[in-house]
């Protein structure tokens, strides 16, 4: 059987971020502003007031203390609260598309590889700007790919299942390389109003290359197994998509419309089956917790991933074993576990194991076990 492996991998990081302190600021503005134009239903019962956000809050919620976004005049605007992303004309790059030429080039360049070496294109991301034609087969034409294309998504798993599903390709022989990118928007679908969630998401692109093993040019990890799961769940459901519409009716603003999350319940029900999910797929291919040098998990919520690491290694790992880039980005979604592997596994040597899982919304898991060979 081909044997598959990662020989490139490349980040698109946006030029803007919002710090904590910033972010705060704008929302306790915005909750000031509708605690007054709402004085009187608020006092008569009939509408909750909004509480203020902190800086202390969010990090204890999230262990995050800033995000990149792809525009941050309109999400710290109190009177718009949500990115301006303007719409392009059809003979323009989507923003997607944008996002992902960077990250695609960059993991290009680091696998010693160009255009004429790619098979397929994957865009594979929890939201998408259009439902046609796929942003994968725009990011193909304008690197300039022959093959063919499509999109994916199995939201923060995303990535995830694009490396099970190019890993099978290449071990049936159907493609020798595949390009899967990570465009994640995730500003255009939070609900930057809400004190439970405005922190979370930031935006990103990831990138990676997968080839036959054998064409690898340079240090590579091998793909060695894959498994995902899903499992429905609505603790965690975006009705609409990529940005902020109003209903038929003219009616902005229908929660349901953006991002929504019960976090407790999701924390409580997911923990475990990520735990259980990685512990078997560790003893389906006979290998132990002890072995694995890294862990690059999906990037939410540092107490969720602090809980998930505890379990699979039996002890509480060290930063090495671990790393954690939340703090700097946020949650990208299907972005967040390829960010920490492509930031941290350059100092890994030749035979050494990892694991790759992400997790969310389906509830879905996925895992990748990875060895590098120099």
């Amino acid at each position: 059987m081909i044997a598959p492996a990662i020989t490139g991998t490349g980040v698109f990081t946006p030029s803007q971020s919002i710090s904590n302190a910033e972010l705060v600021e704008a929302f306790n503005a915005y909750a000031d502003r509708f605690n007054a134009e709402h004085a009187d239903a608020i006092a008569a019962g009939e509408v909750e007031a909004k509480a203020h956000s902190s800086e202390a809050f969010i990090l204890k919620a999230s262990g995050i203390e800033r995000r990149y976004v792809m525009d941050k005049s309109g999400v710290l605007d109190p009177d718009v609260m949500h990115p301006h992303l303007r719409q392009r004309s059809d003979d323009e790059p989507s923003i997607m598309a944008e996002m992902a030429l960077d990250a695609a080039r960059k993991a290009l360049k680091q696998a010693g590889k160009g255009p004429e070496d790619v098979d397929a294109v994957i865009v594979a991301a929890s939201n998408h700007e259009r439902p046609y034609p796929a942003i994968a087969v725009e990011v193909q034409d304008l690197l300039g790919i022959r093959g063919f294309g499509f999109d994916m998504n199995v939201a923060c798993s995303s990535a995830t299942f694009g490396i099970q599903a190019v890993a099978d390709m290449i071990r049936s022989g159907s493609v020798r390389s595949v390009l899967m990118v990570n465009p994640e928007i995730c500003s255009g679908h939070l609900e930057w109003r809400d004190r439970d969630c405005h922190f979370i998401f930031g935006d990103v692109c990831t990138a990676v290359l997968m080839e036959r093993s054998a064409d690898a040019k340079g240090p590579h990890f091998d793909i060695l197994s894959t498994r995902c799961l899903t499992q429905f769940s609505n603790n965690i459901r975006n009705n609409n998509g990529f940005l902020r519409r109003s209903r038929p009716d003219g009616v902005a603003d229908r929660r349901d419309m953006q991002f929504m999350q019960e976090g407790r319940k999701v924390f409580k029900e997911v923990l475990p089956v990520v735990s259980e999910h990685i512990a078997g797929h560790l003893a389906d291919e006979g290998l132990a917790s002890d072995q694995l040098k890294r862990l690059w998990l999906h990037q939410a919520n540092k107490s969720m991933n602090d809980f998930i690491g505890r379990k699979v290694m039996g002890r509480v790992p060290e930063p090495h074993e671990q790393p954690n880039i939340l703090q700097d980005y946020a949650n990208t979604s299907s972005a967040g576990s390829m960010i920490a592997f492509s930031q941290h596994s350059d100092d890994l040597v030749d035979g050494d194991l990892g694991l790759i899982c992400s997790f969310g919304a389906g509830y879905s898991v996925g895992s990748v076990i990875v060895r590098k060979v120099m």
